[in-house]
C-alpha cells in the first residue's frame, strides 16, 4: 500500500520528505505555546491568547496575497522565503519577554506561514496528475501527523516550565527544521515555477479570486468546508478540551492520551483508507467525513453523561472521540485537496489552494469564539447538539456538490482502457 501511494516522480517524494522534517520540528512546539508564554514568559491568559489570535488574523489576512503571487511568479518563489521567514520568526520565540516581542515574532511568523501550505500543495498537484493525486495528499497528511506525533513525543521528555532554556531549545530546533524543505527545494531547480502559460499584451487576463468565487462546484465545496471545519477541526482545542476537563471531568493527561490516539489513527489507518476510497466518488466520502465527525462527537457527548457512573469509561468515551475523529480525517485529507485541484486551472490553482487553506483560518476564528457560550449552556448538550447538526449539514452539502462534477472531478472515472467489440466481417458474396 505504502508502494502504491508513493508518487511516481522522485520530486514529489523529496518533498514529502521535507513535510516530515518540517512536521517533526512543529511537533516539538505545537502544544506549547500558551503555556510558554503564560508559564515562562509571565504574559496573562488574556494577552496570550490575544498574541495567538493575532497570529491567526494575520495569516488569514495575508493568505489571499500568497495565492495570487504563486500563481504570478510561481510556488518556488514563494515557498522558499516564507519558509526563510518562518524559520528566523519560530527561532525568535526563544527571545519573547514581553507581550510587545510576542505580537512582533508571531507577526513574523504569520507572514512566513501564510503562503506555506498552498503553496506546497501547488508544487504536489503540478508533480502528480488526477490519477494519482488523491493518494499523495492522504499520504502527505500521514507523514504530516506521523512527524507531529514524534516532535510531540520528543518534546515531552524535554521541557520543563522550570527551565525556560528547554523551550527555547525546542524552539531553535524547529526553526533548524523549516530550513530542511527549503534546502530540499532548493536541490529542484525544476520544481514550483509559474505554471500557467505566459500571456501576450492583448490576451486576456484568466481571473483573480472573483472569478475562483464564480466556479459554483468549488463555491459548494467552501460552504461544505467551513461548516465542517467550524464543527469539526475548530472545536479541538476548544470545544473538545473544555467539554472532556469540565463536563466529563477526566484529568487533563487523558486530553493528552486522546490527542495521541488520534496521531495513531491516523498514521495506521491513512493508507488504507486511501485504497478503499480510490475510484469511488469523492464527494459521497466527504458525506460520510461530516458523519463520522458527528459520530465522534455524539461519543464524547456520551463521556458527560456516564462520568458520575465511571471515571474510566467516560475517558475511554474521549479517547475513542479523538480516534474516530482521526479516521475522519482520514478521509478528508486526500479529497479535499484533491477535489480543489481537480476544479483548479493551471493559472489560478495557487489562488484555489491558498482559498482552500483559508477556510481553516476562518473556521479557526469562528470556531473558539462559538464554544465558549455553547458550552456554558445546558451543561455542554447545546454545544454538542450544535456541532454533531453542523457536521451532519455538511455531509447534506456534499451529496448536494456531486450533481455539480463530472465523474472525473468527483473521482468516479475510471482509468482502465474500455474493451471494443470487433465489428462484424463482411458478407462476402
Amino acid at each position: 500500500m505504502l508502494r502504491r501511494a508513493l508518487p511516481r516522480r522522485s520530486e514529489a517524494r523529496r518533498i514529502m520528505l521535507g513535510t516530515l522534517l518540517s512536521a517533526i520540528g512543529r511537533g516539538l512546539t505545537l502544544p506549547f505555546l500558551f503555556i510558554y508564554l503564560t508559564d515562562v514568559r509571565g504574559l496573562t491568559d488574556t494577552r496570550a491568547g490575544l498574541v495567538i489570535g493575532w497570529y491567526g488574523a494575520v495569516t488569514l489576512a495575508l493568505s489571499p496575497l500568497g495565492g495570487t503571487l504563486i500563481d504570478r511568479i510561481g510556488a518556488r518563489r514563494v515557498v522558499l522565503p516564507c519558509l526563510l521567514i518562518e524559520a528566523v520568526g519560530t527561532g525568535s520565540l526563544a527571545l519573547v519577554h514581553s507581550t510587545g516581542s510576542a505580537l512582533l515574532v508571531m507577526t513574523v511568523i504569520a507572514i512566513g506561514s501564510s503562503a506555506i501550505w498552498s503553496g506546497q500543495n501547488t508544487i504536489l498537484a503540478s508533480l502528480t496528475d488526477d490519477g494519482e493525486r488523491q493518494r499523495v495528499f492522504g499520504l502527505n497528511f500521514a507523514l504530516l501527523n506521523l512527524g507531529i506525533g514524534i516532535g510531540g513525543m520528543a518534546s515531552g521528555a524535554i521541557v520543563d516550565t522550570a527551565r525556560p532554556g528547554t523551550f527555547q531549545t525546542i524552539y531553535l530546533l524547529d526553526a533548524l527544521t523549516y530550513l530542511m524543505p527549503a534546502l530540499i527545494l532548493l536541490t529542484l531547480p525544476a520544481v514550483g515555477h509559474r505554471l500557467g502559460s505566459r500571456r501576450g499584451t492583448d490576451e486576456p487576463s484568466p481571473g483573480g479570486y472573483l472569478t475562483v468565487l464564480r466556479d459554483r462546484p468549488f463555491r459548494r465545496l467552501v460552504i461544505f468546508g467551513l461548516v465542517l471545519t467550524t464543527c469539526g477541526y475548530a472545536q479541538i482545542e476548544v470545544g473538545f478540551a473544555a467539554y472532556a476537563v469540565r463536563v466529563a471531568e477526566v484529568n487533563p493527561r487523558v486530553v493528552a492520551w486522546a490527542l495521541a490516539a488520534n496521531t495513531v489513527m491516523i498514521v495506521l489507518a491513512q493508507l488504507l483508507v486511501i485504497r478503499r476510497i480510490e475510484g469511488r466518488s469523492r464527494t459521497r466520502a466527504l458525506a460520510v467525513v461530516g458523519a463520522v465527525f458527528a459520530a465522534a462527537w455524539l461519543v464524547l457527548g456520551a463521556a458527560g453523561l456516564v462520568n458520575g457512573e465511571s471515571a474510566l469509561l467516560a475517558a475511554l468515551c474521549v479517547v475513542a472521540c479523538s480516534a474516530i475523529f482521526g479516521f475522519g480525517e482520514t478521509m478528508l485529507s486526500p479529497v479535499m485537496p484533491a477535489l480543489t485541484n481537480a476544479l483548479a486551472t493551471d493559472e489560478l490553482r495557487g489562488r484555489y489552494n491558498a482559498m482552500s487553506s483559508m477556510i481553516f483560518g476562518i473556521s479557526g476564528v469562528i470556531g473558539p469564539v462559538t464554544a465558549g457560550p455553547l458550552m456554558g449552556a445546558a451543561n455542554g448538550r447545546v454545544w454538542v447538539a450544535t456541532v454533531v447538526g453542523g457536521c451532519l449539514v455538511a455531509s447534506l452539502i456534499a451529496l448536494s456538490l456531486r450533481r455539480l462534477l463530472s465523474p472525473e472531478q468527483d473521482g468516479r472515472a475510471t482509468t482502465e482502457p474500455v474493451p471494443t467489440t470487433p465489428a462484424p466481417a463482411a458478407a462476402t458474396a
